[in-house]
């Protein structure tokens, strides 16, 4: 009786080409997440609490302008003299009409300086601003 014999199992090596798809797809997964997640907040500016605070979902025309503690004017990662951001501002108001910026003051900043940020958004014809509280927990 002739019986047929089995081929050996074919071994497979290591598959590259999808370890490579699911690296590029991660890839993208943190690219995308990290630049939705790199909003405009310093670390440093610890904004004051408010009991009936709420999260706002950041839209496309609204900038964030943070004020540390020491009265530096900070805005896209840069420390920015008031003339400087009232022309950067004037620009912004002059394209978009409906601009918004939301002025982060630090808790021990005196209020002059928010005043004079205020005062240079209203100078460059922005009139939509809000200020960032955090939740008291």
């Amino acid at each position: 009786m002739k019986l047929r014999r089995r081929p050996d199992p074919m071994v497979l090596g290591f598959q590259i080409a999808p370890m490579v798809d699911i690296l590029l797809v991660l890839l993208c997964f943190f690219i995308v997440t990290w630049s939705f997640a790199r909003k405009e907040n310093e670390l440093d500016v610890k904004v004051p609490n408010a009991e009936h605070a709420t999260e706002s979902n950041p839209v496309v025309n609204q900038t964030v302008i943070n004020v540390r503690a020491d009265g530096a004017v900070v805005w896209n990662r840069k420390v920015m003299e008031l003339p400087d951001l009232g022309a950067k501002l004037k620009e912004l108001s002059t394209l978009f009409p409906d601009y918004a910026i939301i002025v982060r003051g630090d808790e021990r900043v005196p209020f002059r300086h928010i005043a004079s940020v205020l005062d240079t958004c209203r100078a460059a014809g922005i009139w939509n601003v809000a200020f960032a509280t955090s939740k008291a927990e």
